[in-house]
């Protein structure tokens, strides 16, 4: 058997989120508290008991989601379960930050820190109201990148997540995005319609964020990952730090091409993905994109006993 663990991205986040796991695994408690002491601030306070609306700002949300990730990874180490058994791992967009800290490339501090600038960098680089981004279900990439490229008219569209075979993300300028809502809706998409997001990621409009974090990967030390990383804009296996660090840095303006990463790693034999952290958004398109493959999702005490139970079977 040949297993991934995938690390989930914005929008999973909950209120009360790897509140279990701290309570349960002194371990995943102690990653909460490293996140905490690396901020400055508690976090953890705000992911257990705070407000969602405060939570799912960006620069709360992506540390939040990595902290929760890295959590469940320290509650099946306590309980004997590591990467020996893992043949890669990958994240979606902000996951493979997770997924670099879950592989030992950067600690669970330089990790928070990273996701936190990222945040910020992100939402600040458009201002509020300018972009957008818009799902469009039903249609291939090839259809919405014709979409996009009709509905730029002289502005940014792009295809921002290439998410499964029947789910796109487009994203940019604020009026191109709906543009290209409406030439789906034409061509007959099954769905189109705009997310409630605050910046428009994955696109040319988010440059200023990628100036920012090439120079904040550039002050953070980088070792090679003990399982190789399934790239976001490459969706291919890569090792190398160097390049790992120019990848992280062109995938804040590329497309998450999380589909083909998928396909990669199940021409390489993977037959099993554990989505590793909130939410089971990823373990779907894996069900959409590799129909033979196995799906768990991990995130809460009994799913680690479930999953510590099933190594044991295998």
């Amino acid at each position: 058997m040949s297993r991934a663990f995938i690390f989930p991205g914005q929008g999973a986040q909950t209120i009360g989120m790897g509140k279990s796991l701290a309570d349960a695994y002194p371990a995943a408690r102690d990653v909460f508290d490293e996140v905490d002491d690396a901020l400055g601030e508690r976090l953890s306070a705000l992911i257990w008991d705070g407000a969602q609306e405060q939570l799912t700002l960006t620069q709360n949300a992506q540390p939040a989601l990595m902290a929760m990730s890295l959590a469940v990874m320290r509650a099946l180490e306590a309980e004997g379960v590591t990467l020996d058994a893992v043949s890669f791992v990958a994240g979606h967009s902000l996951g493979e930050y997770s997924a670099l800290a879950a592989a030992g490339a950067l600690s669970v501090a330089d990790t928070a820190r990273l996701l936190r600038i990222r945040g910020r960098a992100m939402q600040e680089a458009v201002p509020v109201g300018q972009g957008a981004m818009a799902a469009l279900l039903g249609l291939d990439l090839a259809a919405v990148e014709a979409i996009a490229a009709e509905a730029a008219q002289g502005e940014v569209c792009e295809a921002a997540n290439d998410n499964d075979p029947a789910q796109v993300v487009v994203s940019g300028h604020k009026a191109a995005v709906e543009r290209a809502v409406d030439l789906a809706k034409a061509q007959g998409a099954k769905r189109a319609m705009l997310l409630p997001v605050s910046a428009p990621f994955h696109c040319a409009l988010m440059q200023p964020a990628a100036d920012v974090m090439r120079a904040a990967l550039e002050e953070v030390p980088m070792d090679t990952p003990a399982v190789p990383l399934i790239a976001n804009v490459r969706a291919e296996a890569v090792t190398d730090p160097e390049e790992i660090r120019a990848l992280l840095v062109a995938q804040v303006t590329g497309s998450v091409r999380w589909r083909e990463s998928v396909e990669y790693m199940a021409a390489q034999g993977m037959t099993e993905t554990w989505e590793i952290g909130a939410g089971k958004a990823l373990s779907g398109m894996v069900r959409r994109i590799a129909r033979d493959t196995a799906v768990r999702n991990i995130a809460a005490p009994d799913d680690v006993a479930a999953a510590v139970e099933a190594v044991k079977n295998s």
